[in-house]
């Protein structure tokens, strides 16, 4: 399993899309209030083990300061949710930063943010901040750092494969891509390439998928399914 990638037990999600963060980086925003340093780092994980390895990194990172809150939600359909006030007074942080991510919308109407880690280091800045100033602080440096992180649509697609001549593969690649169809990884046989492509995972798409590719073709390649996948695709 690649870093950010849901188990394999999220076929059976009933969610078939999510919205998620841009894989293989993280995203820092920096927030001061009253002299206190708020530092967020946000991490595409797609496990717990993913999400805790952020903290203890950052613990490492940022030894000398005096909290390192976190909060997290995995899965397509937000089903792990944690969170902790790393020593600030229950609930002034983890929560609202859990909030920050629940309640995200990625598009009118729509909370479907997933499979992000949150963590706000703080350095303390000598004036007390109380329980509704640290509320705001936690919750705000979530919600500056997603303004700034880029989103990528994740949906669960069924994988679908097609074995043709190697001379044919390059130019039934681009009809395919053409015609508005995601690409899986390409595999080179002795005597055939073989095509896979996603499609939405439900009957219909897949018929539509399979018929495109017989008239491409004309009659002599069609679609077998080979199982399904989690796929990144752009945000709108």
């Amino acid at each position: 399993m690649k870093p950010g990638e849901p188990s394999a037990d999220n076929a059976d999600s009933r969610a078939t899309s999510y919205t998620t963060l841009a894989a293989g980086q993280d995203f820092r925003h920096e927030l001061e209030v009253k002299r206190s340093r708020f530092i967020t780092v946000l991490r595409r994980a797609g496990t717990e083990d993913e999400a805790r390895d952020l903290v203890a990194g950052l613990r490492r990172e940022f030894h000398d300061a005096r909290h390192h809150c976190s909060a997290f939600v995995i899965g397509p359909d937000r089903t792990v949710q944690r969170s902790s006030d790393d020593g600030e007074p229950a609930g002034t942080a983890g929560i609202p930063m859990l909030e920050a991510l629940l309640k995200r919308e990625t598009a009118p109407g729509v909370t479907d943010l997933s499979d992000v880690s949150a963590v706000v280091v703080r350095y303390f800045g000598g004036v007390l901040l109380g329980a509704g100033g640290l509320v705001r602080a936690y919750s705000e440096s979530v919600s500056a750092s997603l303004d700034l992180a880029p989103l990528v649509r994740r949906s669960r697609r069924r994988v679908c494969s097609t074995a043709v001549p190697h001379a044919a593969a390059g130019r039934l690649e681009n009809d395919l891509r053409a015609a508005g169809m995601v690409m899986a990884e390409t595999t080179y046989q002795d005597r055939h390439t073989v095509l896979r492509v996603a499609v939405p995972d439900d009957a219909d798409a897949i018929a539509a998928a399979t018929e495109r590719v017989l008239q491409l073709t004309a009659g002599s390649a069609t679609l077998t399914p080979d199982g399904t996948e989690w796929v990144d695709e752009p945000h709108d």
